[in-house]
């Protein structure tokens, strides 16, 4: 085979389409399996005797190291391209759940499903795979593109959390998670089709990595964004992790919780893509603050109303609406201010302050259950932060910062 074949199979491999359909397959299998982990506290809890601030605080350790890491990962995708990247995180993501599935102690648990899973999230997830999506596609059909890839990693979730019941009824919750280690392999031929490195198809400007974060952290709205995206790490870990058993507690079986979560990443596909849509169309920080005060009166309205299967399967399908939703439309926000160049590991930064929202997030909701008995106190702060988030949106400014405007104005 000729050189320009090679080169030519290897455009086609980079194209924008195969870029969105194979970064949509990966979102699929890591957030879909990462949002089924919540199925597996009560049964693992129960079975080895546990208190709940266990598992819950394994999964927040995970959540701070996928944050800490999460720029490292978004940087070398950056810098090697994402394909390279996603294997050396889905390997580890693999072994990780395999690992959870042997601990017989909390140490185990913390360091298996805390710091190796929390490592292989941030090579098979949202900075690397949207970054390079963002970087492939131009301004006006971003928003779009990036709606797609996360309606993908919800529809991830729609599957995976009844398959993962399924599992955890059939075989136990150990097996549960062996079969999900072998699953997550499925990742690493869908990172052949996002090999290479993307190229922006705007301004490009000599720009270092260490220039790019010292402007990115000079700047108010990168900041705001932190902030916001705080109030969405802790409000998706806390209740992808302690939903099922709130609604357990509640009195519902656990096939009703199941199917509540389901339904979060089912009308979360329809959130993503008409979220892709608006952003396009309208200022991202107004959609942005729309959907987290809406997300504060959704779970307002749910605390309030008796509890049914009914309320917990419409609770489930409304919060979905405004689920991941946030992503595409926050990742774009960074690429719309900074240029896509350094995509990865600017919005890998900012979702770091994600991941330290949902430490807090699922840590708090196990310490104050098994202090108080309740999740009551916790569900309210995240009323109160949905609006807090709203108003941190609003003063963002949506427009390229100077260096890139005066560029792209005399190219």
């Amino acid at each position: 085979m000729s050189r320009q074949t090679d080169t030519g199979i290897a455009q086609k491999l980079r194209s924008p389409w195969v870029l969105i359909v194979c970064g949509g397959v990966v979102l699929w299998l890591a957030i879909g399996f990462r949002q089924s982990f919540g199925l597996f506290m009560s049964p693992m809890t129960l079975d080895l005797n546990w208190g709940r601030e266990i598992f819950a605080l394994a999964i927040a350790i995970q959540n701070i190291v996928w944050g800490l890491t999460q720029p490292v990962a978004g940087a070398i995708a950056d810098r090697y391209g994402a394909g390279r990247t996603i294997v050396g995180g889905a390997i580890l993501y693999a072994a990780g759940i395999y690992l959870m599935a042997l601990s017989s102690s909390p140490t185990m648990l913390y360091l298996s499903g805390g710091l190796v899973v929390g490592i292989g999230l941030s090579g098979t997830s949202f900075a690397v795979v949207m970054g390079a999506v963002g970087r492939a596609v131009p301004e006006e059909r971003r928003s779009m593109a990036l709606g797609i890839v996360g309606a993908a990693g919800s529809f991830g979730q729609f599957v995976m959390i009844p398959v993962g019941q399924a599992f955890i009824s059939e075989y136990g919750w150990s097996v549960a998670f062996m079969i999900l280690a072998v699953l997550s392999m499925i990742m690493v031929p869908f990172a052949a089709g996002m090999a290479g490195k993307t190229k922006s198809e705007v301004v490009v400007d000599s720009q270092t990595m260490r220039e790019s974060l010292a402007e990115a952290f000079r700047h108010r709205g990168y900041w705001l964004l932190i902030a916001g995206f705080f109030v969405c790490g802790f409000h998706v870990t806390f209740i992808m992790t302690h939903l099922p058993a709130y609604l357990v507690d509640q009195g519902l079986e656990p096939g009703w919780a199941s199917w509540s979560m389901a339904l979060i990443g089912l009308f979360n596909i329809f959130g993503s893509l008409f979220c892709g849509w608006l952003g396009g169309r309208y200022p991202k920080k107004y959609v942005l603050s729309t959907l987290y005060i809406l997300r504060a009166v959704v779970i307002a309205i749910f605390l309030l109303v008796p509890m049914s299967p009914t309320s917990a399967l419409m609770f489930g399908a409304g919060i979905g609406l405004l689920w991941l939703a946030t992503v595409p439309l926050t990742t774009g926000l960074v690429a719309t201010i900074f240029g896509p160049r350094y995509l990865g590991m600017l919005s890998g930064m900012v979702f770091f302050g994600h991941q330290i929202g949902a430490f807090l997030g699922v840590w708090w909701g196990g310490y104050l259950f098994d202090v108080t008995g309740s999740y009551d106190l916790i569900w309210w702060v995240a009323v109160a932060l949905g609006v807090i988030a709203a108003i941190l949106h609003w003063p963002i400014e949506e427009r390229l910062v100077p260096r890139l405007a005066s560029a792209a104005a005399t190219s």
